[in-house]
């Protein structure tokens, strides 16, 4: 029987728990722009996990994963100029909720 180990693929360390909340009517925009912001976070080195995921009729959520504070960090300070614009707070029924979090397993993809 094969051994598995607690991480699988790169080694993530620190994570990113962002909470949404659309306002009603507009939970077809938030999912458009979350699914827009995946070329800007492909563009992101350290950040090896990015899910934009829906959790309710208007509760949406992005979970992060990076090798280390530095990564999370520089993904906060990239995001922030996405998250602050007008546009997007608009379709939010209130500011966004963060929680740094701690990744004590993962299973990843082998990076090539």
């Amino acid at each position: 029987m094969a051994q598995h180990t607690a991480n699988v693929g790169p080694e993530v360390t620190k994570g990113l728990f962002v909470r949404l909340e659309a306002k009603p009517g507009r939970e077809a925009d938030l999912e458009a722009s979350l699914k827009s912001g995946l070329a800007a976070v492909l563009a992101e080195p350290d950040t090896t996990a990015w899910l934009a995921i829906r959790l309710g009729p208007t509760s949406f959520a992005v979970v992060d994963a990076f090798p280390d504070d530095a990564g999370r960090q520089f993904h906060l300070d990239a995001g922030k100029i996405r998250v602050t614009n007008n546009a997007y707070l608009e379709m939010l029924a209130g500011p966004p909720s963060f929680t740094h979090t701690d990744i004590v397993a993962s299973k990843l993809p082998l990076r090539a």
